[in-house]
């Protein structure tokens, strides 16, 4: 019964009548505008062109520290071009699914040196988590 009253008190409290005007004024106005929203061109996707050529510069800038490699390129093959996939039963709708390396070729001016090539093999193997089957370590030809 006390709990009617407090509730009866609330509504007949005219600060708590506009408050609750204002916000439900404020939702459908909310709900109004969001049909106007194009939520398509968000980018929801993983974009493997530049997932590649991030980890491309980033792999040249550690590669080229490593003592006796030089001038060096880097070419990157990818298993995939990233994907969201949309999960059943979870909290969230969907996961983002990163391209995976297939296989790396780094051409150098050490190339030819097996120290250095073991190096290069070392580091990247270790970096992109990737057997060593799947990379190639060559001499930059002048």
């Amino acid at each position: 019964m006390n709990k009617k009253l407090d509730f009866k008190k609330l509504l007949d409290n005219q600060k708590f009548t506009r408050i609750a005007i204002i916000v439900c004024i404020c939702a459908i106005v909310l709900i109004f505008l969001s049909s106007y929203i194009d939520f398509s061109t968000l980018k929801t996707s993983v974009d493997a062109d530049e997932y590649c050529q991030v980890l491309e510069e980033s792999l040249l800038s550690v590669v080229t520290q490593i003592e006796g490699v030089g001038n060096a390129k880097i070419f990157l093959t990818m298993d995939n071009s990233g994907e969201n996939v949309y999960l059943n039963n979870s909290d969230t709708k969907t996961k983002s699914i990163t391209p995976i390396v297939r296989g790396v070729v780094i051409v150098c001016d050490g190339g030819d040196d097996p120290v250095v090539v073991n190096r290069v093999m070392s580091a990247v193997t270790k970096s992109l988590d990737v057997s060593s089957n799947k990379v190639c370590v060559t001499k930059l030809s002048n």
